[in-house]
C-alpha cells in the first residue's frame, strides 16, 4: 500500500494566519412567533492552535434574557430568550481567529499502532479514565454498523501506525464518495450515504467517525469554516462560504504541541486541516454543535437564508510582529 500524500499544509509557507468570519442566519415566519428560546454555539474555539482575538453576536430583535456557558466538550453556547412577537429573526457572529500551523512536523508513519490506541480506550474495571472514550461510541448521527467496520478495515490495521491508516482511510472515503451539494440533509442516514456514495461535509464527517468508532477508535466531530479563495484576478464574493464539518481522531503522543493528541482530518476536502480552517466547536456528531437552533411557539412555516464570508486578513511566520498569542483572550 503506498505512504498517503499529504496536502501542502504539512509545509507550509506562513505558520499563522488572521481570518475574519461573518456567519448571519435570518429566519422568515409566515406568522409571528410569540415566544422562542434558542441556542447558538457560534464562538470559535482558543486553545493552543487557535486565538479567538475578537467576538460579537448580535440578535434582532435584542433577546430578554441571554447568558453563555461553556458545555460538557468545552465549546461555547449562547442561550438567548424572545418573548414579544416577531416575524423573524436575525443572528449575526463576527470572529476574528488567529490560527496556527498545528501539524507542520506531523509524521504519520510514526506513533502508537491501531492496536495500541485500541488497547488504550478499551474498557477495564477501575482503570483510570480516558476523557477520550467519550467519542468511542455511538451517537444519534453516528450509529455503529458492521458495513463500515468492513470497508475501515482496509485501512485501519492493527500494526499500522494510527495516524498514517486514518490518513489513508480519509482519502479513499475522498476518492470513493461524490461531494453533491443537496444530495442530503441532516436527515439522511449515514448508510444511506454509504450506498449511495454521494453527500455533503457533514456526511463524510459522520461517515469517518462510524469507521473509527466501529473499530474501537475514538473521533470527534468539528464543526466551522473554510477559507475558500476565488480565481486568480476575481475579487470574493460576500456570503459564497459556508460552514465546514470534518473530524479528529484521537492519537495518543501525536507529538504536537498545538495539536493536544487529536489529528483533524478533512475527508471532503482529502487534507490535513491548515491555516484556512477555522475550528468553532467540537462533539460526538452534528447535534452537539449545532451553530443555531431552538423552540419556539407559532411562526407557522419559515424559510432560512444562511450567509457566511471569511476573509485572511494576513498571514505570516514566526513569531515578529504582529505577534499571535494563542488561547484565551
Amino acid at each position: 500500500m503506498t505512504h498517503p500524500t499529504l496536502q501542502p499544509h504539512l509545509a507550509p509557507q506562513a505558520d499563522w494566519a488572521r481570518l475574519r468570519v461573518e456567519h448571519e442566519t435570518l429566519y422568515t415566519y409566515s406568522v409571528p412567533v410569540e415566544q422562542a428560546l434558542h441556542v447558538a454555539c457560534l464562538r470559535p474555539l482558543s486553545d493552543a492552535g487557535q486565538a479567538l482575538r475578537q467576538f460579537d453576536m448580535a440578535v434582532h430583535p435584542h433577546p430578554a434574557q441571554h447568558h453563555t456557558r461553556t458545555d460538557s466538550h468545552g465549546n461555547s453556547r449562547a442561550h438567548f430568550a424572545l418573548h414579544a412577537a416577531h416575524g423573524e429573526l436575525r443572528v449575526k457572529a463576527v470572529s476574528e481567529v488567529l490560527v496556527r500551523e498545528r501539524y507542520a512536523g506531523l509524521q504519520p508513519s510514526q506513533g502508537p499502532t491501531c492496536a495500541e490506541v485500541r488497547e488504550r480506550l478499551r474498557y477495564r474495571s477501575h482503570a483510570p479514565f480516558e476523557p477520550a472514550s467519550e467519542y468511542l461510541h455511538a451517537s444519534p448521527y453516528v450509529p455503529m454498523l458492521p458495513e463500515l467496520r468492513a470497508y475501515a478495515a482496509e485501512s485501519l490495521q492493527d500494526e499500522r501506525p494510527l495516524a498514517e491508516a486514518a490518513i489513508d482511510l480519509m482519502q479513499r472515503i475522498h476518492r470513493d464518495f461524490t461531494y453533491a451539494p443537496a444530495s442530503t440533509d441532516i436527515s439522511t442516514p449515514v448508510l444511506t450515504v454509504f450506498a449511495q456514495r454521494r453527500g455533503v461535509c457533514q456526511d463524510f464527517a459522520h461517515l469517518m467517525l462510524a469507521c473509527l468508532r466501529a473499530c474501537g477508535l475514538a473521533g470527534r466531530y468539528v464543526s466551522g469554516y473554510l477559507l475558500t479563495l476565488p480565481p486568480p484576478g476575481q475579487a470574493p464574493l460576500v456570503g459564497a462560504d459556508a460552514s465546514h464539518a470534518w473530524l479528529s481522531v484521537w492519537v495518543p503522543g501525536l507529538g504536537l504541541d498545538a495539536a493536544d493528541d487529536w489529528l483533524d482530518l478533512d475527508p471532503t476536502n482529502a487534507c490535513v486541516p491548515g491555516l484556512h480552517h477555522v475550528r468553532v466547536a467540537h462533539g460526538r456528531d452534528f447535534g452537539d454543535v449545532t451553530p443555531l437552533r431552538g423552540v419556539i411557539r407559532g411562526g407557522g412555516e419559515h424559510t432560512l437564508l444562511v450567509r457566511v464570508t471569511t476573509r485572511l486578513l494576513a498571514e505570516g511566520s514566526g513569531l515578529s510582529s504582529p505577534a499571535p498569542r494563542w488561547g484565551a483572550p
